[in-house]
């Protein structure tokens, strides 16, 4: 069985195209400039992975036709990332019993906070019914026998997870990583990381920060994502990119 992810997001917190913007790139007939909010959905032989629950969630379920999901891995607390949790309840209902969630301590407290309902002792008949299974960078995540690696990623102010599924490594919402980290990504073969857009940015890589970062790693392929409608359409970006480096975009799907 080949393993497979599927870009279910690509764009930033606001979408492309955005709201009220009548710029280029919202505008595009282009499908691959339809961008929803960041997340990817992995089929590792028997196991099916999400990463992130943002405002799409719901609509990336049923554009993708994923009926089954063993687990979601959050990668930081803000809103794009997070604030769909609610929608695994069909996954829930279907498959009977708790979702399990992991996340890191920042993260798993924001969720306990801004979804007290879900984590009363006696919530709701109806309410999201989830696992929550706090981490950190030195854990291993261990799933049916499949090991993920988190990454610790520095995202302006705020910690943010990548993580680690094989040789493929996931990146999204950085703008740098701790030096300890990098030992981690020696042997990637396929990288995706951020890339917001051509001017630098507080918390994410630029475009010549991503390069100069997939520089270091030296996968054999990378995938930028997270990307804003100020970087330009989708053709305009592959032309900017040097051979190996590609732009990901809504439904792409890569075998690793």
């Amino acid at each position: 069985m080949r393993n497979s992810l599927t870009f279910l997001g690509t764009g930033t917190s606001q979408g492309i195209p955005v709201i009220t913007c009548n710029c280029k790139t919202c505008t595009s007939e282009d499908s691959r400039d339809k961008r929803l909010r960041t997340s990817v959905h992995l089929n590792w032989e028997d196991l099916s992975i999400v990463i992130d629950s943002g405002p799409d969630f719901r609509y990336q379920m049923l554009r993708a036709g994923i009926t089954k999901l063993d687990a979601l891995l959050l990668t930081h607390q803000h809103n794009d990332h997070i604030i769909g949790i609610d929608d695994i309840r069909p996954f829930n209902f279907r498959q009977g019993g708790e979702m399990p969630v992991y996340a890191n301590k920042i993260v798993s407290e924001n969720l306990k906070e801004r979804f007290a309902y879900i984590f009363e002792k006696n919530p709701y008949p109806g309410a999201p019914q989830i696992n929550l299974n706090m981490i950190e960078t030195e854990d291993q995540i261990q799933i049916n026998g499949k090991v993920i690696t988190p990454v610790e990623l520095i995202h302006g102010i705020t910690l943010s997870y990548g993580y680690i599924f094989g040789n493929l490594a996931y990146l999204t919402d950085m703008k740098s990583i701790p030096e300890k980290e990098y030992s981690k990504l020696q042997d990637i073969d396929t990288l995706i990381v951020n890339c917001l857009r051509i001017e630098p940015h507080f918390s994410h890589l630029n475009l010549e920060e991503a390069i100069e970062f997939i520089g270091k790693i030296t996968p054999r392929r990378a995938f930028l994502t997270h990307i804003s409608h100020r970087f330009g359409t989708h053709k305009e970006i592959e032309e900017m990119l040097p051979v190996g480096i590609h732009a990901a975009y809504d439904g792409l799907k890569i075998d690793f």
